[in-house]
């Protein structure tokens, strides 16, 4: 058999018009015989009017448009979805500290919520070669929205617990949360990597989006609704609907020819199947098989794929191909393999790594504990709602300017993110020394919470968006799960110092100080 095929091939490059060489691929499994003819001058590689003519030129489609910036919208809304729950359970401050005087609940929950969310990102960050994004991303919807609608009903609608059986239940309630927002997150990071950089900057903006519209909602129900319970019974019902609307929104997006195309070129390969170089050298006669083992794990866009790679020669030309993927078998990589791709992508991103840390763990050091806890004896627990909506809506702004075109070194993002540490001193001397700290005006918690704010949402993004573009399309995906992993880092750790600032605010509520006037700044109402 293998003469007759020998003697065919000789046949066909005797009868052939090239004078340089041929590309011959074969299919082992009972397929036809495809011939791919590769000529090395240019008169003969050109088509009609001297125009190049590629093997996949005919078969590639135009990429689709995101008409109406639909795409962009549905991103964005993605960036609501993985955050709102978490802001609707901190946000509703004022029914935490009705209902739980004296404790240490927002910092409970900011803790409980850090410490599940990085455990979920590790775990994500592990799974990412195995789950497939969307179940992952669905999962993590299901899991946000399950805690949201129990708590409302049962915990803030028929109060069937005691109180420390609704302390318990929320803080699980946020625990779950934490886990199917986190995983969400880390996929949607890894996700809109292998879209065009402007969705990532869709997502983190969809964040503080997030921040933006649970504060209003909050403000707003309180305002209308003097109630407490009912506003708050509403207020977690919008947060409810809204995430809902979020998930579906994902569900339809994810099957449009945008999304597909782009998600599907990172992946259009067959992980682990074997590779053949075929040669064929027409003058000689002679035609070699090489046997090349499995393929890489991780493949480029269709024209990097090995199945579609044509590479030239001086002795001839070959093209290499993947047997089959029905006959191809999944099996999980190696715990070395791991690592090393991570230390790959980590080597190249490490300075974008240590940004978005050292920025979101200065944040959390003092937001929403430290925030929370600041008082004004007029304005009540109207102040750390004002604060925290100040801070979410300057943080939108950040992250919208996180989008102009700044050419950012590493480093020099670095030392910005550094810079940052000024506020951790600021905020301390707006609650310090407790019962008349030395920054008592209701004003100098906000103009802090705004600056905050800004810088949190601008270096909280460029790097997150930077990254992706440092690495090679099948990278992308790591990429983004492996600066999700820094980002939680940082919150873990600003997490944890944040009860250190605790004990600070303790003589806060006992105390009640007047409004007096500030060196600086004229008296408070």
């Amino acid at each position: 058999m293998g003469s007759v095929g020998s003697q065919r091939l000789r046949e066909a490059g005797a009868a052939s018009p090239w004078d340089r060489s041929m590309v011959m691929s074969f299919s082992f499994d009972g397929g036809q015989l495809e011939e791919v003819a590769v000529g090395t001058a240019r008169g003969q590689a050109d088509g009609p009017g001297g125009t190049p003519v590629s093997p996949d030129s005919a078969a590639e489609e135009p990429v689709p448009d995101d008409r109406y910036h639909a795409i962009y919208f549905a991103m964005l809304l993605a960036g609501v979805g993985f955050l709102l729950p978490y802001n609707s359970f901190i946000t509703d401050v004022d029914f935490l500290h009705h209902k739980y005087p004296g404790t240490s609940i927002v910092f409970d929950m900011s803790l409980t919520y850090i410490l599940v969310a990085l455990v979920a990102v590790l775990l994500n960050n592990a799974l990412v070669e195995r789950l497939s994004l969307h179940t992952r991303i669905t999962a993590g919807y299901l899991l946000a929205l399950g805690p949201l609608l129990f708590v409302s009903i049962c915990d803030v609608w028929l109060q069937l617990f005691s109180r420390d059986q609704a302390y318990a239940i929320n803080l699980a309630a946020v625990g779950t949360v934490a886990f199917g927002c986190t995983v969400q997150q880390s996929s949607f990071y890894g996700y809109t990597g292998m879209l065009p950089k402007r969705y990532t900057q869709g997502v983190m903006t969809g964040e503080s989006t997030a921040g933006v519209m649970v504060s209003l909602s909050r403000i707003l129900t309180k305002l209308l609704l003097p109630d407490e319970r009912a506003s708050t019974l509403i207020f977690f019902l919008l947060s409810a609907g809204l995430e809902l609307l979020c998930c579906l929104l994902h569900l339809l997006v994810r099957r449009s020819r945008f999304v597909r195309r782009h998600t599907a070129r990172p992946r259009d390969c067959h992980p682990a199947g074997s590779r053949y170089r075929v040669h064929h050298d027409v003058a000689a006669g002679d035609v070699r098989f090489e046997h090349q083992g499995p393929a890489p794990a991780n493949c480029g866009s269709p024209k990097d794929s090995p199945a579609h790679e044509v590479t030239s020669g001086r002795g001839g030309a070959y093209t290499r191909f993947d047997v089959p993927q029905r006959r191809v078998k999944r099996s999980w990589p190696s715990f070395r393999a791991l690592l090393l791709h991570r230390y790959v992508v980590a080597r190249v991103i490490w300075a974008d790594m240590l940004s978005i840390a050292v920025t979101y763990f200065i944040t959390l050091c003092l937001f929403p504990g430290l925030e929370s806890e600041i008082r004004h004896c007029i304005l009540g627990e109207w102040l750390p709602i004002l604060i925290m909506a100040v801070f979410n809506l300057s943080d939108f702004v950040g992250k919208i300017l996180a989008a102009l075109p700044v050419d950012w070194r590493g480093p020099h993002l670095l030392a910005c993110a550094c810079l940052r540490l000024v506020f951790i001193p600021l905020f301390i001397l707006c609650v310090y020394p407790s019962g008349a700290p030395a920054l008592r005006h209701p004003a100098w918690p906000c103009v802090f919470s705004l600056l905050m704010g800004i810088s949190n949402g601008y270096f909280g993004s460029v790097p997150m968006i930077l990254a992706a573009g440092k690495v090679s399309p099948k990278q992308r995906e790591l990429a983004g799960n492996t600066m999700t992993v820094s980002y939680m880092t940082g919150l873990t750790l600003g997490s944890a110092v944040a009860y250190g600032t605790y004990s600070l605010t303790r003589g806060a509520r006992r105390s009640c100080f007047p409004a007096t006037a500030n060196a600086s700044l004229p008296a408070g109402p």
